[in-house]
């Protein structure tokens, strides 16, 4: 029987078709095997798949279809982050309802997803936008409103005036909003609804420690950075004539002495009262022009309010300005300015001209001279011209100066943190509706957990003008009171979408529960997160967010686990066109097409092979050619060789070469260790896939001189190394070789160390002392199997036989010898 030429869509579409109800996917409850979890993070429903999308959802595949094979039970579950700001802008745009175009695009994936089988467990599939699902949300958001964690307060919060939204502090990215690369964010005082992540800042912080060694370096470095834990003293002035307290938080009170004045934030809550009207309009616009310029250095500007504070240990006059270098989310919003010893400090007052004042010194040398001052000195010294502190080690003063604040009651030791609580209020529609009544009687109520779901209403007219939508549903808005019966207003306010996808990955180990978020027992197995994929931009959102929300959950006793991912994974970005693959830039290569055009097995392993998981990869089409050419190779070797070198049970009918057998069977144990290696610690799936094409070269060169029982044994751990990376082609050659079922639940094929050491000795084989041949065997062979082994080789067989063989000599790792008369 001749070969087959490789048909992509024909070998696809007939497993596709067959696998549509397969249940083989399917996580095992109450499984004796041990557990894996592996997931990739839910994916926003846009209504299309491209390559960058493929890269994703193929490495976390190929790792759940491995675990199969190596008798884990495997949790590998699919969902969607159904809503937010791009469904209801779309509806704006395309007079369309949001939930009907996110549906349509769910639907649309889900058949790419299938297409590419994707080893999902469908049957847990979960959608952010239904009730059965945010209902939960509401549920968490009740209980962290019961512990004081939920709260509403008036603040300056960073507003997007493209999504007309309120953003967290985590979405604002040099300045813009994260949804808008080149829309700058403006600040607006609003009441907005808090959840207190720095309840937990330091437990955050202290357990990335245990994170250490199972999630990439730089992602830890970002979240210890966004956290941002500062100790030091927080010291009261107080305001000249009115004793008000202005609370300043310095990580140096070493350096009091050196005050020469406080500055407040802008958006300080003093600047209001301190401020005249062309203050207030300056303080204003540092606040515009900051959230507009983002992280980094800025243009010191300030201004004098005219007002003075009173230094509390050294009773001194100290000028209260404004300055727009000051945060209001950083610390108190206030800071005492020390220009001898911040270098900040010394530049805003450097240019207005107020006085530096050195008060530490270098410990091996003298007080700074101001005359040749030309920058601050910012170490650790010895204190001088402060007063009973004077000549103390810097530390040593630090120690006592906060023991002389807490005795005296004007300040104490104090801990602060760059992160601030997280804003989740969001004034569009196409979210959760957050849970609470506003009854002019009892002022904010919580709905009652029995009321839950409250659901979203379909009947709205979609504005993007910066109001809810909600708000002109009467229906919606117009309840009573669950207190006291009176007529009330529900919170048209929506939560952020990110408090959807903190707790999903819980959500599918018990996708269906209505009496709770899940089962946690069922928890209890599954989590941790054995291995997490994802892209590295949801370093600081999802993934701090989904930390935090998992120790709430800890603390009101649904989950045992502090940690959610043991293990995290980011995959670098695909490349094309120069620029990263997004729908925004032009330069997508959707998904389908591709399948349609190579094959969803050539774009799976493209995307692989292309380098290493965590590089950046550059889609080329001329690239995906050569693996499609490379599948097509493949297939056409297992067909020409299943009926004419052997029968269906692997023996063969064609004796072949030994030496060529052993060379390919040692090739063979050779890429089933690299592959296991590559699977258990490197992932690089790159390496695998070029091991199993330097096999697959091998093969061809060595294909006439192979018997029937080699052939066999290799093709059956071939299409088995393949089945992670090509599923419907392992599938199909499976079947070829006359077996049944799943091929990726087989058993993942194991290595003989011994036959696959990289390095085999080449001894010469010499008849007579004339150079016949040559053999590979393992270095340190004994001689009397390197003789045996030498008679065995063909070529040297025939030279032999018939005749009187005299003797054999064998030198170990160099040569066999052997002399024959007749």
């Amino acid at each position: 029987m001749s070969e087959k030429p490789y048909d992509h869509n024909q070998i696809e579409l007939k497993w596709h078709a067959r696998w549509q109800n397969a249940t083989f996917y399917k996580a095992e409850e109450n499984s004796t095997r041990p557990k894996y979890y592996v997931l990739e993070m839910l994916p926003y429903p846009s209504g299309t798949l491209h390559v960058g999308h493929i890269r994703n959802y193929a490495i976390g595949d190929a790792l759940a279809r491995y675990k199969w094979m190596r008798g884990f039970n495997v949790l590998h579950p699919m969902g969607w982050d159904a809503f937010g700001l791009p469904a209801e802008n779309a509806a704006i745009a395309n007079q369309r309802h949001p939930r009907e175009w996110t549906l349509q695009n769910i639907a649309a994936m889900k058949k790419t997803h299938r297409r590419f089988a994707f080893s999902y467990d469908w049957d847990r599939e979960v959608s952010t936008c239904e009730p059965e699902y945010y209902r939960w949300n509401q549920w968490f958001f009740l209980k962290m409103l019961e512990r004081g964690m939920a709260y509403r307060k008036k603040a300056w919060v960073n507003w997007c005036p493209n999504c007309c939204t309120v953003l967290a502090n985590e979405q604002v990215v040099n300045g813009c909003c994260w949804r808008h690369e080149d829309t700058p964010v403006e600040q607006r005082a609003l009441e907005q609804w808090f959840l207190r992540i720095t309840d937990y800042a330091d437990e955050l912080l202290r357990d990335i420690d245990n994170l250490e060694g199972g999630w990439p370096e730089r992602v830890l470095t970002m979240q210890r950075n966004w956290i941002g834990r500062s100790e030091g003293t927080e010291v009261e002035f107080k305001l000249e004539g009115t004793g008000a307290p202005i609370r300043v938080f310095t990580t140096r009170v070493d350096t009091i002495f050196g005050a020469t004045c406080v500055i407040l934030a802008p958006e300080h809550p003093l600047v209001a009262q301190l401020a005249d009207p062309e203050g207030h309009a300056r303080a204003k616009a540092m606040v515009d022009a900051r959230a507009a310029q983002g992280p980094g250095d800025v243009v010191k500007e300030g201004f004098f309010t005219g007002h003075y504070a009173i230094n509390p240990y050294s009773g001194e006059k100290a000028p209260v300005w404004v300055g727009n270098f000051v945060l209001m989310t950083y610390g108190t919003g206030a800071i005492m300015a020390v220009p001898a010893h911040d270098e900040r400090d010394f530049e805003f007052c450097t240019k207005y001209g107020i006085p530096v004042r050195p008060v530490i010194r270098p410990v091996d040398g003298e007080l700074a001279r101001l005359e040749t001052m030309q920058t601050a000195f910012t170490e650790d010294g010895v204190v001088e011209d402060s007063g009973e502190w004077s000549g103390l080690p810097s530390a040593e003063a630090r120690r006592r100066m906060n023991a002389k604040a807490e005795a005296e009651g004007f300040g104490k030791g104090a801990v602060t943190y760059r992160i601030k609580d997280w804003g989740i209020s969001r004034q569009r529609y196409w979210g959760t509706p957050i849970p609470v009544i506003h009854c002019a009687q009892c002022g904010v109520v919580p709905v009652p957990e029995s009321d839950l779901p409250v659901v979203l209403p379909l009947n709205v007219q979609f504005t993007g003008r910066g109001r809810s939508p909600l708000e002109e549903v009467p229906e919606f808005v117009n309840v009573n009171c669950p207190q006291c019966g009176g007529a009330a207003r529900r919170e048209t306010d929506t939560m952020d979408t990110f408090v959807d996808s903190s707790w999903y990955f819980y959500r599918y180990c018990d996708a269906h529960n209505d009496r709770a978020p899940f089962d946690p027992a069922k928890i209890a197995y599954w989590f941790e997160i054995d291995q997490y994929i994802g892209g590295v931009e949801h370093a600081i959102l999802h993934l701090i967010y989904s930390r935090f929300f998992t120790k709430m959950m800890r603390d009101i006793g649904l989950v045992k686990n502090a940690e959610p991912v043991k293990r995290l994974f980011t995959q670098g970005m695909v490349i094309a066109e120069g620029a990263k693959m997004s729908k925004s830039k032009g330069n997508v290569v959707a998904a389908d097409g591709l399948a349609d055009r190579y094959g969803a097995d050539t774009a799976r392993l493209f995307i692989l092979f292309a380098g290493p998981p965590e590089k950046e990869v550059d889609w080329r089409d001329e690239r995906a050619e050569g693996i499609y050419r490379f599948l097509g190779r493949v297939y056409r070797f297992a067909t020409r060789n299943i009926p004419h070198k052997m029968d269906r049970a692997g023996a063969g009918g064609h004796a072949g070469e030994p030496e060529a057998d052993r060379r390919i069977v040692r090739k063979l144990h050779q890429t089933i260790r690299k592959i296991t290696e590559d699977f258990e610690s490197r992932w690089h799936f790159n390496t695998s896939i070029s091991g199993i094409m330097e096999l697959v070269n091998e093969l061809y060169a060595e294909e006439p001189r192979l018997s029937g029982a080699t052939v066999a044994e290799v093709l059956e751990k071939v299409t088995l190394l393949l089945a992670p990376f090509a599923p419907y082609l392992a599938q199909e050659i499976w079947e070829e070789l006359g077996r049944e079922g799943p091929v990726f639940r087989e058993t993942w094929p194991t290595y003989d160390a011994e036959l696959a050491k990289e390095d085999l000795a080449e001894i010469v084989v010499q008849v007579n002392g004339r150079l016949r041949g040559h053999i590979y065997v393992p270095f340190g062979t004994a001689v009397e199997i390197l003789k045996a082994r030498a008679m065995e080789d063909p070529k040297i067989r025939v030279l032999v036989e018939g005749k009187q063989i005299v003797k054999a000599i064998a030198v170990p790792d160099k040569l066999v010898n052997i002399v024959v008369k007749g």
